[in-house]
């Protein structure tokens, strides 16, 4: 296998983890209704109690949450197996064809960023504090595991292939 092989498959793969978690929240959407209005309720903040953010209880917010968390993930799955095929299609062919067949390898990669760093690290862990709480450093925990994910196979891809 080249180098060229391993980063379709990296992509793959990568698509695969974002849309197996998306369809693994829509299959228990209800655990993650509540998780995540668990998290936007700042409940059992005891280390930072108060907060220049006020809590989100409103159960329509918290499904456009919800629906925001899930999209985002399907739309960097689907994104990602487009330059999974995209990359497949050029392993054959000249460096500039195969490098210029990265771009939406890496606009899925950025949008898994965007959505366990974005969404998870900086808005549930900065501003909501999630950290505070046991599920919420757990969600954490994972929300980086993934981030870390989509940042390896992103530098990964955009290596220069020669």
């Amino acid at each position: 296998m080249t180098i060229r092989h391993f980063k379709c498959l990296f992509v793959l793969l990568l698509a695969l983890m974002c849309l197996i978690y998306a369809f693994q929240n829509i299959a228990n959407l209800d655990a993650c209704y509540q998780a995540i209005a668990y998290v936007l309720s700042m409940q059992e903040h005891t280390v930072y109690p108060d907060s220049f953010m006020p809590t989100i209880e409103a159960s329509f917010l918290v499904w456009c949450v919800v629906i925001l968390i899930i999209a985002t993930e399907i739309l960097a799955g689907l994104v990602l197996l487009k330059g999974a095929w995209d990359l497949w299609s050029s392993r054959l062919a000249d460096a500039m064809t195969f490098n210029h067949a990265k771009k939406y390898a890496l606009i899925g990669a950025s949008i898994g960023i965007l959505v366990w760093f974005g969404y998870f690290a900086v808005f549930g862990g900065a501003l909501m504090q999630m950290w505070q709480t046991q599920a919420g450093s757990m969600s954490l925990t994972g929300a980086f595991q993934y981030f870390s994910s989509c940042v390896f196979i992103w530098l990964i891809v955009n290596s220069k292939d020669t």
